[in-house]
């Protein structure tokens, strides 16, 4: 349980005031005046103002050695009203900057050297060095307790940007994951619906198969914009234990074949070749191949009708490589125009920001027989991910 400042205060004057009191009544054997009831009032000012040292500390140092200086003046034992204010001292030199707190604690130097003046048999030199030497040790104490402050304020406001940061960066991939689910089902949906309009009343098999891809389609759409909204809306800052786990699991290497079959069944043929022994891949890496794959599909749909695709996924030792080509279209100019080989597209751009977060590479251009080609290569170690930072071509 923390306990309030004010009661931690209220703790320490009333602990200062007991030790004060019962040095009091030392003073008659020290060879001092025995403290009367108007001493015990000025021991009373000199340390009870301490439990107001958080909310004005320049104000309880002022008022405990003006205190303190009229207790000597009156010929009353010095040592019995030394702690209030050490304490005030400390406090200031804590909260306040040097051009304040050093002040402060010249002001408990001289009234120190000034008791040590007016007592009788007092040996000056060590008055004058207990003096300097307890204001600077208190003073120095205070102020590294302020520098300490300062920096884990500063810390906590760094700890605090960089969470906000990661925040915006995480936020930014959803987006992009957005984008990238609803272009894919949306361009699909959009073929399959044309198609279905078309041969609604000449073929009625096919119309159906289309609304059935466009049914199956709009679903996936649904429950992956379903999963995002989860993460978007869940947390840690809401009390939540997290988002709740999604009814299916994140897209996958296993789920190209569904992808290529799918967009077969919308007119978009599409083979799929995987090389060498398929092995698991850390979920980011997966989720990484399977949206470019996604995208470079996309854009073969938007761009390049009456083509073909073909999706090669092989495991290598230490990494994977997907590659995405499609063919000439029949009868058609040849491909993705050229404006996307500059990046300038969105979804090109997610493709390389995938690629340099997990420490690949990527290139996409045409191909000198016609068409086009997006190839990734992706490592499946975290040490190799972590060495990528320029992975794009």
């Amino acid at each position: 349980m923390r306990i309030h400042p004010l009661v931690v205060d209220a703790l320490i004057a009333v602990a200062l005031t007991t030790v004060a009191v019962l040095l009091g009544q030392e003073a008659l054997r020290q060879g001092w005046p025995e403290l009367d009831a108007r001493a015990y009032v000025l021991v009373g000012l000199v340390n009870l103002p301490v439990v107001f040292r958080s909310r004005a500390p320049l104000t309880v140092l002022l008022v405990v050695h003006l205190a303190c200086a009229v207790y000597v003046t009156l010929g009353y034992w010095p040592v019995v009203n030394t702690f209030g204010p050490m304490i005030a001292v400390y406090t200031v030199a804590s909260v306040y900057p040097v051009r304040v707190s050093l002040p402060g604690a010249g002001l408990m130097c001289a009234v120190w050297i000034y008791a040590g003046l007016i007592s009788k048999d007092a040996v000056m030199a060590s008055v004058v060095g207990q003096a300097v030497g307890f204001s600077l040790v208190l003073w120095r104490f205070g102020y590294v307790a302020r520098q300490s402050a300062e920096l884990a304020r500063q810390l906590k406001r760094e700890q605090d940007e960089r969470a906000r940061r990661e925040v915006a960066e995480e936020r930014g991939r959803i987006a992009r994951e957005l984008h990238d689910v609803v272009a894919h089902h949306m361009s699909v949906i959009s073929v399959q619906a044309g198609l279905a309009r078309f041969v609604f009343t000449s073929d009625p098999t096919t119309a159906h198969a289309a609304l059935g891809t466009i049914s199956g389609t709009s679903g996936e759409a649904l429950e992956e914009l379903r999963r995002m909204l989860r993460v978007l809306r869940s947390g840690p800052d809401d009390g939540e234990e997290g988002p709740e786990a999604p009814d299916a699991p994140m897209p996958g290497l296993a789920r190209l074949g569904e992808m290529a079959e799918r967009l077969s069944a919308g007119g978009l043929p599409v083979a799929l070749r995987v090389t060498g022994t398929p092995r698991e891949v850390a979920p980011g890496v997966e989720l990484c191949a399977y949206r470019v794959v996604q995208e470079a599909l996309t854009n073969v749909i938007k761009h390049a009708p009456g083509a073909t695709a073909t999706v090669e996924l092989g495991y290598l030792p230490h990494h994977i490589e997907v590659s995405v080509t499609n063919t000439r279209p029949s009868g058609g100019e040849g491909g993705i125009p050229d404006r996307l080989r500059t990046g300038s597209g969105h979804g090109l751009l997610g493709m390389r920001e995938r690629a340099k977060l997990y420490g690949g590479t990527i290139s996409i251009g045409p191909l000198s027989e016609g068409g086009f080609a997006v190839r990734l290569t992706l490592p499946t170690s975290a040490r190799a991910a972590a060495q990528g930072d320029d992975a794009t071509e």
